[in-house]
């Protein structure tokens, strides 16, 4: 896999303020204000830095959290995991294997067949209809 490295400044000139706030500062948008949080087309969710393909939208699921949230990833070469400690919480925080987008964070408690809630931010993603 071929990681893509980026400046700051290029990372701020090609994503909104909004986007690198969340993508390259680990930050997060409000529950329910998405982009993505309720949108039910058919079609892929790629990393808003680079492009790659990670959730496609037949594992998207309500998970009333206001976040979209998936069971599992379209290829889990294209996520990374690492332990989040930060908020005082213990957490496991989900990025792009590819540019190291901070993406959201993956949870224990989804449907079957993982099991798992990967409950990611839109402003992470963008969706490529089917």
């Amino acid at each position: 896999m071929n990681k893509i490295v980026k400046s700051d400044a290029q990372w701020r000139a090609e994503l909104t303020p909004e986007e690198y706030a969340v993508a390259r500062k680990k930050g997060t948008e409000r529950p329910f204000t998405g982009r993505y949080w309720d949108t039910h087309e058919h079609g892929i969710y790629r990393c808003i830095g680079c492009g790659t393909a990670l959730f496609k939208s037949d594992t998207k699921f309500d998970a009333g959290c206001g976040w979209p949230s998936y069971f599992e990833p379209l290829d889990p070469a294209n996520v990374r995991e690492e332990t989040d400690t930060t908020h005082g919480m213990v957490r496991t925080e989900v990025m792009c294997n590819v540019c190291d987008s901070h993406l959201g964070h993956v949870f224990p408690d989804g449907p079957p067949p993982t099991g798992l809630r990967y409950c990611i931010n839109s402003l992470s993603l963008k969706f490529e209809p089917a």
